[in-house]
């Protein structure tokens, strides 16, 4: 006992007590540690990117370059995030079908998986804007008043007033948000798609997104009829406009003709 005792007062017991907690902790922590499921994710994300890698050399390199690095026929993209990837390819505006003012809306040619590939491979190439989850574009609990009051402030002038799309310079134009996902909404906002400005979050902020998508879910989801009368295709002042201009004085027209032609009747009798 008195042996005992002294090594227990030996200078360098608090130190081999010390080493030998951390031993345990490490050894408890390697053995219940979820390091395969760690292991079996990062695997997952490396064969994504392996093959999102072999189907951007098929049908993306031609025109962005081998390394994403862009050419005289594509821009970079590097650092333009899977989003931006989700949204071109998953709307079939990717690859290009023809150069021209913009790309269009067309069918899409791969799947859901295969747009994650390519999204993983190119988020692999720079940072950028991630594919929003469900929560973040939901409209459920989002502010339609509020929405509408931000479309018309933001997007109104190239969209029109309920998404109908609308024609800007140099054959370029606003398409139209009826049955656009609200994930591919939430993504144009974020990543700014040909000739639109981006929105990211320090910008608008993810919550007046999600009013601006209830807003547009409003407008254009299932209806009997428009609130507001006749909507005369949604399109705002101009088609408002002609319809004055052509049923309004043309009315008065045809009523001034009609006072005319019975002032100089009731002359002659």
């Amino acid at each position: 006992m008195k042996k005992l005792s002294a090594r227990r007062r030996h200078p360098l017991a608090a130190v081999v007590v010390l080493l030998l907690a951390l031993a345990a902790t490490g050894g408890l922590y390697a053995a219940f540690a979820p390091a395969d499921k760690a292991q079996a994710d990062d695997t997952a994300q490396s064969l994504a990117i392996d093959e999102g890698k072999k189907l951007y050399a098929v049908g993306c390199s031609s025109c962005h370059g081998t390394g994403g690095q862009g050419s005289s026929d594509g821009p970079s993209l590097v650092g333009v995030g899977a989003a931006a990837v989700d949204f071109q390819v998953g709307t079939g505006r990717m690859p290009l079908q023809q150069q021209g003012a913009q790309a269009p809306k067309k069918k899409v040619i791969y799947n859901q998986a295969q747009i994650d590939q390519l999204a993983a491979y190119i988020s692999s190439l720079g940072a950028g804007p991630s594919v929003p989850t469900e929560k973040q574009y939901s409209p459920d609990g989002a502010d339609i008043a509020k929405g509408g009051e931000l479309f018309r402030t933001n997007c109104a002038q190239c969209h029109n007033f309920t998404g109908k799309g609308g024609a800007l310079t140099h054959g370029k134009y606003a398409p139209s948000l009826e049955d656009v996902s609200p994930k591919h909404i939430y993504e144009a906002m974020q990543t700014g798609p040909q000739n639109m400005p981006s929105f990211p979050d320090t910008t608008m902020p993810e919550k007046e997104k999600k009013d601006i998508i209830a807003y547009l879910d409003a407008v254009n989801g299932e209806k009997t009829e428009s609130p507001g009368g006749l909507e005369l295709g949604g399109l705002g002042p101009v088609s408002e406009g002609l319809f004055g201009w052509i049923f309004g004085l043309g009315s008065l027209i045809a009523v001034a003709v009609w006072v005319a032609a019975r002032t100089a009747k009731a002359k002659k009798s």
